[in-house]
């Protein structure tokens, strides 16, 4: 399996940014701004997405194309929905190569098997679709959504998408949130300070944000007033205030 590339902008202590799914590299334009003015931000496009489109890889297997990708020195972890899921493996699998992490909108899975079965099952159907109608189409769908009904309609941000179909489809398939196992019970494995973020109006990655604090080591929970799932996009300066300032304290 081929390895990530990675960009690299501004200058600091590293940062390691992932995207959500349907987001590229270039994703949130804004917030990366903001926090390569204090850090050296890295980020990548991971597997079904941009120039990773190609790539077909579950939650364990994208953390450990990530530690073979990344710097040999530790660094700082962050990501957002997608992203984080793919954070918290990394965390688990790769403890080593982290030294503190950020999750923004994170799940640690579904605890129930017949829920999680019927999620697997559900997001089978929506790979389907993504074929079947294209990403064009697709993404108005999934932007229709009522969690992104507060996002501004950005141009720049909608090409920053991804474009490609079956990459979509497959990262659906085998990293969607049915595919992946119930962390809740192996959090307090992650010891590297952690910081769980979610929007103030989005109430269920609220309560994810809090039981993630609760379960990890070394954990705290902060919830971005006037933002919902997409915090990193409905308000930018806040959301990488707060990841600045648990960074660089």
């Amino acid at each position: 399996m081929p390895l990530l590339s990675y960009d690299r902008q501004g200058s600091g202590s590293a940062l390691v940014w992932l995207h959500g799914f349907t987001q590229t590299r270039s994703s949130a334009h804004q917030f990366r701004s903001i926090l390569a003015g204090t850090n050296e931000l890295l980020t990548l496009d991971l597997p079904g997405h941009g120039s990773a489109a190609a790539i077909s890889a579950t939650l364990n297997e994208t953390a450990d194309l990530l530690a073979k990708t990344l710097p040999d020195e530790p660094v700082a972890l962050g990501g957002y929905s997608f992203g984080a899921r793919v954070a918290l493996h990394l965390a688990l699998r790769h403890p080593d190569r982290i030294s503190r992490l950020v999750l923004l909108g994170a799940s640690r899975g579904i605890e129930d098997l017949d829920e999680r079965a019927a999620r697997k099952r559900r997001d089978d159907d929506l790979a389907q679709r993504i074929e079947e109608i294209g990403a064009r189409r697709f993404l108005d769908e999934w932007l229709s959504q009522p969690m992104f009904t507060a996002l501004a309609n950005d141009d720049f941000e909608r090409a920053a998408r991804s474009s490609d179909p079956h990459g979509l489809a497959n990262s659906l398939r085998t990293s969607g949130t049915g595919t992946q196992e119930w962390l809740g019970t192996r959090l307090h494995e992650i010891e590297v300070p952690t910081l769980a973020l979610a929007g103030a109006n989005d109430a269920k990655f609220s309560l994810e944000a809090e039981a993630i604090a609760s379960g990890v080591k070394n954990g705290a929970w902060l919830l971005i007033g006037g933002a919902g799932h997409a915090a990193q996009l409905e308000q930018p300066q806040r959301t990488a205030q707060a990841v600045r300032e648990f960074l660089n304290g």
